[in-house]
């Protein structure tokens, strides 16, 4: 491993190999809320199964730069590898399937700096 890749793993962990916490996020355009309702019904508590802790669900937000969607959803859990599994868990897989033809999502898994 390079040197720069080195000190850019270090200062996202205080501990050298320590995990950090990780944060969903999720940015949602709803086109049918019936089905998405649903996915939302099963996904709360597959995502609560798997450690995550809602910090936002579709509250008010400013969009300030690009393309947004309506609905942003923010879950910390205690790792990425945690955010990860729980993504592919087949609880949340069967929930997903409600919201594939049911919205547009981006969705990406971030580790914080804490």
């Amino acid at each position: 491993m390079r040197v720069r890749q080195k000190q850019q793993l270090l200062r996202l962990s205080p501990v050298w190999g320590a995990e950090v916490p990780a944060l969903w996020i999720s940015h949602v355009s709803v086109k049918d809320e019936e089905s998405f309702g649903k996915y939302a019904v099963l996904a709360g508590p597959a995502i609560a199964k798997h450690g995550g802790q809602f910090l936002a669900r579709g509250g008010r937000c400013v969009q300030l730069e690009g393309p947004g969607k309506p609905r942003n959803v923010v879950v910390k859990f205690e790792s990425l590898a945690a955010a990860e599994a729980c993504y592919h868990s087949p609880e949340y897989q069967a929930a997903l399937i409600f919201a594939q033809d049911a919205s547009e999502r981006d969705l990406l898994l971030v580790e914080t700096t804490d």
